[in-house]
């Protein structure tokens, strides 16, 4: 888009959408994925093999296994647990160890499918070269938004105004071709805005066959005031004074944002970085109506270059008094 001169087309005001700088909270989304079941067989094949249980019928007050092995030489008592050898062990029936390693096989291998390190998808690829498109309901492509910056002067955005902006961008007839067309938009700057505003202007981008045309996004910057230095509401003067005012008082007329003046009075002793707050004399606030920001007003103090023999005693005299 190229700026111009004089326009022939305004912008309809529906399409105008004002973002703010607010904090916003992060949604995060969960997907929670269900894990396999696995059945695991009982400890007691391997601790108690069949030869050593017992076959007799089981009673109703008993148990359907006996916990307590069936001494076969009773001669020889019965150890709790029966040890055996890898070697004794049958080569038929799986071994413990097996089962173990089997089970951590099937939950998943801690050395990752050579078939998918190092390797990124084909469509993320192609993502990664191509400039990011957004679609819609209808599904049609629509480019990003184009972002413009829109100055303003300190008084602009503390009394408000009507800024109009002139724009040239392609636009597509209905018989296929592209055609450059002016517009006029027109945007009200509201009291308190701050830099950093954004006023999107939807669908008034370039227009390109077969995709959606992309939104206008101006977003406010502040001019650099030569007197005064904007913090959140409040506005910030420096006045800079000589020592015998700084130490005797003064009347000082401090100008206002929009030309007005103001008389202050200060009978303080002042200091360097004194600092003396005016209420209710700096930006307006958007959050609450008729609410305006302070007007900090910080003192310089001139000191003198150099003093006289006669001077110095003087000064001397009095600051002894004072401590």
């Amino acid at each position: 888009m190229n700026s111009g001169v004089p326009c022939f087309r305004s912008c309809n005001s529906h399409n105008i959408r004002v973002d703010h700088d607010h904090d916003r909270d992060d949604q995060t989304s969960t997907v929670t994925r269900a894990g396999n079941i696995y059945k695991h067989r009982s400890a007691d094949n391997y601790l108690f093999p069949s030869s050593y249980t017992s076959n007799s019928p089981l009673s109703r007050k008993s148990s359907k296994r006996s916990a307590t092995p069936i001494n076969v030489n009773p001669t020889t008592p019965t150890p709790l647990f029966i040890s055996m050898s890898r070697k004794s062990w049958d080569s038929s029936r799986p071994s413990p160890a097996a089962s173990v390693d089997g089970r951590k096989s099937s939950l998943g291998s801690s050395t990752p499918s050579p078939h998918f390190v190092g390797r990124v998808p084909s469509s993320r690829q192609s993502s990664l070269n191509n400039p990011i498109m957004f679609s819609n309901s209808s599904g049609t492509l629509k480019p990003p938004p184009i972002e413009k910056k829109l100055e303003c002067t300190l008084e602009e955005l503390c009394y408000g105004c009507q800024k109009k902006i002139k724009i040239t961008r392609d636009v597509v007839k209905d018989t296929g071709g592209i055609v450059r067309e002016e517009e006029l938009l027109t945007i009200k700057v509201k009291p308190g805005w701050k830099k950093g505003t954004k006023i999107t202007f939807e669908g008034m981008g370039n227009e390109k066959p077969g995709s959606n045309p992309a939104d206008v996004i101006f977003v406010i910057a502040e001019k650099r005031h030569q007197l005064f230095r904007r913090e959140g509401d409040d506005l910030e003067f420096a006045v800079r004074i000589p020592l015998v005012k700084a130490l005797t008082g003064c009347d000082l007329s401090i100008p206002l944002l929009g030309g007005e003046i103001m008389s202050l009075t200060v009978d303080d002793v002042i200091y360097p970085g004194f600092e003396k707050i005016v209420p209710e004399k700096g930006m307006p606030n958007t959050k609450h109506r008729g609410k305006r920001g302070d007007l900090r007003v910080t003192f310089l103090v001139d000191f003198p270059t150099r003093l006289t023999d006669e001077q110095r005693l003087d000064v001397l005299s009095i600051l002894q008094d004072q401590s």
